[in-house]
């Protein structure tokens, strides 16, 4: 697989990231299992992935493990990313920065991911009771002690926007801008707090959520980041599962997977935002009848710039080396044309 070097630490990373948040968070408990999560990992890791991105939120704690089952034997192959900064509680989630907690969640994460050293450390959110200067420190530090090889920062951009922008009344289904307006300006607090640590201690990677349905990324953070040397991680690249072609409208979720509350996901704007699928998957058929609408989605994205890397998230080793298949499509002018026509994604009626 094409190799990237991306951020100040020169981060050696495949093309392709693999999200391992599904296998034990978010995406519908009943087809969770541990023993297929690691052969996912394992069949990632054999075609080519390096970067494995989890988090100690996500289960919680339990992916972490999962992922330090299979450094344990094979450490030499990964990349491994992981993050700190959010709390899971029984009803809700808590931002916590304050720095001896940053220190001690780190500690708990190299046991649980059997490692002595983290390669890029992101934190989760920011806790707006502590300054993003001293949790930045605090994690500065643990690269001093040899904990942690690199930082990173997850943004909070387009989707929390979106949600921000939906507590307000709608006259009718909302459309998210490719252009300059609303969708420029959806990522200035990030920028504002990049701006912020990068005077504490060099950033080497921002994870943000961009693909064909949520391109707002591409108008300010991602030209912010290529100017500093700074890696975009492209987290939800496949638009949680909807850009891969094999969602249904009306198909329903269970409760405890986050599509059932995500307007994106309702029937109705589902059924409008197939026009974006089928422009998938004709770019795909012309390349081959074993070539996905995903794998175009993904290869779009590795045209965005080398400093991107998208992080496809599943539980399936079947998804995992397809996704890691899309480093070798090479899109032809006319691809990347039709693309850029595609309609922008609907959100759901207010």
């Amino acid at each position: 697989m094409e190799r990237r070097t991306i951020g100040a630490g020169a981060l050696d990373v495949g093309a392709v990231g693999l999200g391992c948040m599904p296998m034990s968070w978010a995406y519908t408990g009943s087809q969770q299992r541990g023993d297929e999560s690691l052969r996912t990992v394992h069949a990632a890791l054999d075609a080519g992935v390096r970067l494995l991105d989890t988090a100690d939120m996500y289960g919680p704690f339990t992916n972490e493990l999962l992922v330090g089952r299979v450094l344990k034997e094979r450490r030499a192959d990964a990349f491994v990313s992981t993050k700190c900064g959010l709390l899971v509680g029984e009803q809700h989630i808590v931002a916590n920065g304050r720095p001896g907690y940053v220190k001690r969640a780190c500690d708990a994460s190299l046991r649980r991911l059997q490692t002595d050293v983290i390669d890029l450390y992101q934190l989760h959110r920011a806790d707006p009771e502590v300054p993003i200067e001293e949790t930045w420190g605090a994690m500065a530090e643990l690269v001093t002690a040899g904990k942690v090889r690199t930082l990173g920062l997850c943004a909070v951009g387009a989707r929390a926007q979106r949600s921000a922008q939906r507590s307000t009344p709608a006259a009718g289904p909302r459309r998210v801008s490719r252009g300059r307006g609303p969708g420029a300006a959806l990522y200035e607090g990030t920028i504002r707090q990049l701006a912020r640590i990068q005077q504490v201690f060099p950033v080497s990677a921002v994870q943000a959520e961009l693909s064909v349905w949520s391109p707002e990324a591409l108008e300010t953070l991602l030209p912010w980041c290529e100017a500093r040397g700074i890696g975009l991680l492209a987290a939800m690249p496949l638009g949680n599962g909807f850009l891969t072609g094999t969602l249904t409208p009306g198909q329903g979720f269970e409760p405890d997977d986050l599509r059932a509350r995500h307007p994106r996901f309702a029937a109705e704007t589902m059924a409008s935002n197939q026009s974006i699928v089928v422009g998938l998957r004709r770019v795909a058929e012309r390349h081959g009848p074993e070539v996905t609408p995903a794998q175009v989605a993904l290869a779009w994205l590795l045209t965005r710039g080398p400093h991107v890397v998208p992080v496809p998230g599943t539980k399936r080793a079947r998804w995992a080396v397809e996704n890691a298949a899309a480093a070798e499509l090479t899109l032809t002018h006319r691809d990347l044309t039709e693309l850029a026509a595609l309609p922008v994604a609907e959100d759901s009626w207010e």
